[in-house]
């Protein structure tokens, strides 16, 4: 008999740079995230923080499963840009001094990111021509 491993359900073959330059956007963003909602909780951001970083892990997960790829781009773009939208009405900067070195990676991050999904979204979209080898 044989056990299903979560190595072997990965798709890898599948994976292009493109794919893991996003995983790599994706999961320094949950990261920060992370580290900032353990330090606000109790408080409701801290929660909101965490919530974050649920939803960029679920995104990676269902991108290394090969699951609803598509729909993964397309809903990570607008809960990205939320991100950076909703960091920018919360703490108003006025000039780049006014991040954090912790704000600034999370930031330029999710903007790289948001770029990868985009060009994913587009790369998937167009159709493939048959390799006549």
């Amino acid at each position: 008999m044989r056990v299903a491993t979560a190595d072997s359900r990965v798709a890898w073959a599948s994976l292009s740079t493109r794919h893991w330059l996003a995983i790599g956007f994706a999961v320094v963003t949950a990261l920060v995230h992370l580290i900032l909602g353990l330090e606000f909780l109790p408080h409701w951001m801290g929660i909101a923080f965490l919530a974050t970083t649920a939803g960029f892990a679920l995104g990676i997960a269902l991108i290394l499963l090969n699951i609803a790829r598509q729909l993964v781009y397309l809903a990570g773009i607008p809960f990205t840009g939320a991100q950076i939208v909703l960091w920018y009405v919360l703490n108003e900067p006025t000039t780049v001094a006014d991040l954090s070195a912790l704000e600034a990676i999370d930031k330029i991050a999710q903007v790289c990111l948001l770029g990868a999904l985009i060009v994913l979204l587009r790369r998937d979209r167009q159709p493939r021509e048959p390799n006549h080898e």
